[in-house]
């Protein structure tokens, strides 16, 4: 019983010595502890102003300023969506005056898949790239996206790569099987017959009430065929 009275007594020693250590610590560094505080309250406040009264009143102009571009993007008047009509502002310009808004990240893409009907592989890979989303259905068309300029562009192994990525970004009955089959029918070109067929089945069990479903069947006879000669 003396023993762990003992050892108790150790103990409150022990911390009211790292106690004392501490305050010690705290006076003699006062003014540099003081510093730090200060200096993390003005990032703070510096970040929640510059979000609430510069990046707010910029994205609702942006938002604003992209109407006409993506009016026309819908209309499949890509360049005028691109580049605009001398009155309103186009998406490359959206990207250069408000770069930093959702705005100017959606009109990223929004560039990239003009430049893609346009046939410009290329820039279409660029703005493509750099655009950012999470968004549960625009991840994978980007992708989707990709994998087709980079196929157009003769990277076969790149595309494949696209498409695969867009088949794994999203589980759902509308891009997921689109893809699968974009993949699939890649493989077989390549002569990848195996991973084809397991593609083209995988979508006949899994998403039967696809659009891509419908004629899967043909697919996979035509690969079965393929095996078997």
């Amino acid at each position: 019983m003396a023993k762990k009275k003992s050892h108790q007594a150790d103990n409150l020693q022990e911390l009211e010595s790292a106690l004392t250590r501490t305050e010690q610590f705290i006076e003699d560094n006062q003014k540099i502890i003081t510093y730090i505080v200060g200096a993390i309250l003005l990032i703070v406040v510096a970040y929640l102003g510059f979000g609430k009264f510069y990046l707010q009143p910029k994205q609702k102009e942006a938002s604003s300023q992209m109407f006409m571009a993506e009016n026309y993007f819908e209309k499949d008047s890509f360049n005028l969506a691109i580049n605009g009509d001398g009155n309103y502002l186009g998406f490359l310009d959206i990207i250069d005056n408000y770069g930093i808004t959702k705005s100017g990240n959606l009109a990223k893409y929004y560039t990239g898949i003009s430049y893609l009907h346009l046939g410009q592989y290329e820039d279409a890979v660029e703005y493509l790239e750099d655009f950012k989303t999470k968004d549960m259905l625009l991840a994978p068309v980007k992708e989707g996206a990709l994998g087709d300029a980079y196929l157009e562009l003769g990277e076969s192994d790149k595309a494949l790569t696209h498409y695969q990525k867009a088949v794994n970004l999203s589980d759902n009955e509308f891009t997921t099987p689109y893809y699968m089959q974009k993949a699939a029918n890649l493989m077989e070109a390549n002569d990848e017959l195996e991973n084809a067929l397991a593609m083209y089945k995988k979508i006949k069990k899994e998403y039967p009430s696809s659009t891509e479903a419908r004629n899967i069947d043909k697919y996979i006879a035509r690969v079965e065929i393929k095996l078997n000669n």
